[in-house]
């Protein structure tokens, strides 16, 4: 991870934000135009746009062209891990749903999560893997992707149920230790892991118990249209999947692997193979279908599994409601999300380049005159660096550096920034379409970005938590009461 922030004193803040309004305005018309299309590929285009324009801010302030193309590299290299796991998470869906997993989880689900508390159990059920697995992607990629389809399945709009998804994940992944988020908060901000995590519970759990409420509210108002349908989709199920609970030992198994801290690129493949291998053993006649032969041998199974792991496969229904369901994209689906994520890079690592980061958390440092102003701009400089440089990491570390002295200077104890690093820059992330969160999650759960914002209650909450608390001057531990104790 590359944490060296570069400055430029030659840059004015003027000429460090022409890139980022250029790319808003940008993306803005994109959007406009292209709607939810804008994926795609035009957005892709638009970040390269966004980085020509600082390229030219940094050629008129002196800075190389080598220095730039250095530090696009460095992002990019920075990602390798993220677009690994991207891969694997889509070759993971292909085996987990010609295996049967995904539509047993679904069979299943259809019998136990009713529509009335569907919501508030995926909210808690994504919560607890997040805990124990610390990645709000592995959870995602694993349990979000079942519960999709079964919330798909009950007739729930995807951008909801994505919403709980989301919010369960990142509140586990701020507060689990194993989270490399809340490991590099209080590494910037000068504090301790569990001093970090204990002080963050005081924002966090509030916004956790809202974030409930809302959604239990939601479950018992929303009107779904799977109610009537669910005995029918069982059947359809049944007619296309030999269902049996000895399917779930894969993703017991992943997940055993991820608790015991086993990578989770290592895990994903694991789960990859052994989704392919019970493939072959609970669903041939699926895997003969996807190679186009005629008899099972090992050639067929090969070509079959090999199939749903790198292309898209779409098992045959006569149920609409299924037919999605019944989609994977495999690795192929995910060489969209992996283009905007090394598209975005090329825009952060530009921007980092010319200076253009640093000016603009010591631009919004300036404008801290009260500990609110200081928390606001805290704020205010993680949400800016989610939308410029597109990374979460950088998010975290850019305004942990450029913070750290300001906090200590109004007697404040470190915690308090480590605390606001955390509710505004890891959560906030995936609210962005062209950040990596927001792209990996988009492409991960198979809904866009706009979709599930409305519902990413959790994330967007935690912000104003954490300003409300700071405005109210409500638990704001000043570093005096460290020498007390």
């Amino acid at each position: 991870m590359n944490t060296k922030i570069i400055k430029n004193k030659e840059l004015n803040i003027f000429e460090a934000i022409i890139p980022v309004i250029a790319l808003i305005g940008m993306l803005a018309y994109n959007v406009y135009i292209y709607g939810d299309e804008a994926l795609g590929g035009s957005n892709q285009f638009v970040l390269l746009l966004g980085a020509a324009v600082a390229a030219i801010v940094g050629f008129l302030n002196k800075v190389s062209y080598k220095k730039m193309l250095d530090e696009v590299a460095e992002n990019i290299k920075s990602t390798a891990g993220a677009i690994l796991i991207l891969l694997m998470v889509g070759s993971l869906a292909g085996t987990w749903l010609i295996s049967g997993i995904i539509p047993s989880m679904i069979y299943y689900g259809l019998q136990i999560l009713n529509p009335t508390i569907f919501l508030p159990a995926t909210l808690i059920i994504c919560s607890i893997i997040s805990i124990a697995t610390g990645s709000s992607w592995t959870t995602s990629a694993t349990v979000g992707i079942a519960l999709i389809g079964i919330g798909g399945a009950l007739g729930f709009d995807l951008g909801m149920v994505a919403g709980a998804v989301i919010s369960g994940a990142y509140f586990g992944d701020k507060l689990s230790p194993m989270s490399d988020t809340t490991n590099l908060a209080p590494a910037m901000a000068g504090t301790d892991l569990f001093t970090h995590i204990r002080y963050m519970t005081l924002t966090t759990i509030p916004t956790y118990i809202i974030t409930l409420l809302i959604f239990i509210i939601l479950g018992l108002t929303v009107t779904t249209t799977g109610i009537a349908n669910t005995e029918a989709l069982l059947i359809d199920i049944q007619k296309s999947f030999s269902i049996t609970p000895w399917l779930f030992l894969v993703p017991v198994t992943v997940i055993g692997l991820i608790i015991k801290k086993t990578e989770p690129l290592i895990a994903l493949l694991i789960g990859t193979l052994l989704g392919g291998v019970f493939a072959l053993i609970f669903q041939p006649q699926i895997v003969l279908m996807l190679s186009g032969g005629t008899e099972l041998t090992f050639a067929t199974g090969y070509k079959g599994v090999m199939n749903a792991i790198t292309t898209k496969t779409v098992i045959p229904t006569t149920n609409e409601t299924l037919a999605d369901l019944f989609t994977a994209g495999g690795m192929e689906k995910m060489l969209g999300t992996i283009w905007l994520i090394l598209c975005a890079m090329v825009f952060g690592g530009i921007m980092d380049a010319i200076g253009a980061l640093a000016r603009i958390s010591q631009f919004l440092l300036k404008l801290a005159h009260t500990t609110f102003g200081l928390f606001a701009s805290t704020v205010g400089s993680c949400l800016a660096l989610n939308i410029t440089a597109s990374d979460q990491y950088l998010a975290i570390v850019v305004p942990g550096k450029m913070f750290a002295k300001a906090y200590k200077d109004k007697g404040l104890a470190p915690e308090n920034l480590s605390r606001t690093l955390e509710d505004s820059g890891t959560v906030t992330s995936v609210l962005i379409p062209w950040n990596t969160c927001g792209a990996y999650q988009s492409g991960a759960l198979g809904v866009a970005t706009f979709d599930y914002i409305p519902y990413a209650i959790f994330n967007y909450l935690s912000p104003l938590m954490t300003l409300i608390f700071a405005a109210f001057n409500i638990k704001i531990k000043q570093l005096v009461s460290d020498i007390k104790e």
